[in-house]
C-alpha cells in the first residue's frame, strides 16, 4: 500500500505497520489490559445514528469553530502524544506544519522530542502544551515558563496518569524510550531498514522539556509505564491544578476528565475547558467511552466550559456525532499517528486533508451549513 492509496484513517495504520517496528507500531496501537476500552471509544459512536435533513441550501459549508477562544478553520485537531520522533524521524516538526497548514490546532507533550522553542518557530495556527506534574517542582516550573515563553495559547494539565496503565504490548515487546538495543530489537531494526537508517542518521533522540532534570528517556531507557508510575507526583490534587492554572494564567485545561462532578469542580478552579478522554484506552481499562459520557457532561456543564472530545474518533461522522451533543471541538491522537509514521508531514497532511473532506461532505449531507447548525434534533440514540 502506498500513501495515494489511503483513503480512510484506518488505512494509515496498515501503512505504518509496515513501516516500523514492531515494538514502535504496538506501542502507538495499543492500550491497557484487555483493550476493551481501546476499541469501545470507536464503538461507541456506532450507537448514535445521523438524522439528516434536504433542501437547505448547502453549496458552501464553514468548518470553522471557536475553542479555548481560538477560531481553528475545522472542529477537529491534533492532540499532543508522547515521543513522536521514534515513529518518524521529523516528528512533532511535520506534525506542527501539517496542522498549521490546515489552520488547525497542535498539541505538543512534555514528553516531546521536539522542543517548544522550536516549535514556535515553525507553527502559527493556535498551540497546546499538554502538562505533565512530576515530584521534581522545578521541573514543572520550568516546563510552565517554557511554554509561556513560547506564546503557547493553552496549558492542558493531563489528570489521568496518576499512575502508568498496564500496557501489555509494551511488556511483550520491551518497548522503551529510547529503544533499547538488544538482539531481538536489533533484529526487528533490521527488518525495517528506512526507519533504522533515519533514526540513526538524523539528530540523536532526546527528550528536550525533560534531559535538564531527569535521566529517563534520554540517557536512561524507561518504559512509558514505569515512567508515569516513579516520576509523576502521585498526590497531585485540585489544589495543585488550581495553582498551575493560576501561574499559567491563560486558557487551562484539564485533559482526562470522565464524570461529571469533575466536570464541575473544573469549572470551580477556573479552567477554559475540560478535554473527555481516557488516554486512548491506555490507562484503565473497562473505564466508560468519552463519546458514552458526552451527553451527560454537556448537560451538567456544557453552557460553562468548552467540552472537548478526545478519542477513538477515525470518521467525519464521529465528529459530527460529538458536536451534535454539544462538544465544542474534537481531538484525536491516533487519527494522525499512524499517518506520521506512513509518510512524515505527507502523511499528516492527507489524514487532516480525509478528515477535513469528510466532514465537509457530511454536514451537506446532513443539511448543515455550518457548526451551529449541528444539534440533538439531527441524532437519534438507538437504545
Amino acid at each position: 500500500m502506498k500513501l495515494n492509496n489511503c483513503h480512510n484513517i484506518n488505512s494509515f495504520k496498515h501503512l505504518a505497520k509496515k513501516k516500523l517496528p514492531s515494538p514502535i507500531f504496538n506501542y502507538i496501537d495499543g492500550a491497557a489490559d484487555d483493550e476493551v476500552t481501546y476499541r469501545r471509544n470507536t464503538q461507541s459512536f456506532d450507537d448514535v445514528d445521523l438524522i439528516p435533513n434536504v433542501l437547505r441550501g448547502v453549496e458552501d459549508v464553514d468548518l470553522t469553530t471557536t475553542v479555548f477562544g481560538k477560531k481553528i478553520s475545522m472542529p477537529i485537531y491534533c492532540a499532543p502524544t508522547a515521543v513522536q520522533r521514534l515513529f518518524h524521524f521529523e516528528g512533532e516538526k511535520a506534525v506542527a506544519k501539517a496542522a498549521s497548514k490546515f489552520g488547525t490546532m497542535f498539541g505538543v507533550s512534555s514528553l516531546s522530542t521536539v522542543s517548544v522553542e522550536e516549535i514556535e518557530k515553525i507553527s502559527d495556527t493556535p498551540k497546546m502544551f499538554q502538562f505533565y506534574f512530576h515530584k521534581d517542582r522545578a521541573l514543572n516550573q520550568d516546563l510552565l515558563e517554557r511554554a509561556k515563553n513560547s506564546n503557547f495559547d493553552v496549558l492542558a494539565l493531563t489528570v489521568d496518569t496518576i499512575t502508568g496503565g498496564n500496557r501489555e504490548r509494551d511488556l511483550r515487546t520491551g518497548f522503551t524510550i529510547p529503544p533499547k538495543l538488544t538482539i531481538e530489537s536489533m533484529i526487528e531494526f533490521a527488518l525495517k531498514p528506512s526507519w533504522f537508517f533515519n533514526h540513526i542518521t538524523s539528530s540523536p533522540f532526546e527528550l528536550p522539556h525533560l534531559q535538564n532534570y531527569v535521566k529517563e528517556g534520554t540517557n536512561t531507557v524507561t518504559s512509558i509505564g514505569e515512567y508515569f508510575s516513579t516520576m509523576l507526583d502521585q498526590n497531585m490534587s485540585w489544589k495543585d491544578a488550581e495553582q498551575l492554572n493560576s501561574k499559567w494564567g491563560g486558557q487551562f485545561a484539564l485533559k482526562g476528565v470522565m464524570s461529571v462532578d469533575d466536570a464541575k469542580k473544573a469549572i470551580d478552579i477556573g479552567c477554559s475547558a475540560i478535554i473527555l478522554s481516557n488516554h486512548g484506552g491506555r490507562q484503565l481499562d473497562g473505564s466508560r467511552a468519552p463519546f458514552d459520557q458526552l451527553k451527560e457532561i454537556v448537560d451538567a456543564v456544557g453552557d460553562k466550559i468548552d467540552v472537548i472530545c478526545e478519542g477513538g474518533i477515525k470518521r467525519g461522522t464521529h465528529v459530527l456525532k460529538a458536536l451534535s451533543l454539544g462538544a465544542k471541538a474534537c481531538s484525536g491522537g491516533r487519527m494522525y499517528l499512524y499517518a506520521l509514521a506512513a509518510a512524515g508531514q505527507k502523511g499528516v497532511e492527507k489524514a487532516l486533508s480525509i478528515m477535513k473532506n469528510e466532514i465537509e461532505r457530511d454536514m451537506k449531507l446532513m443539511g448543515c451549513k455550518k457548526i451551529s447548525d449541528l444539534s440533538r434534533n439531527n441524532i437519534i440514540f438507538r437504545n
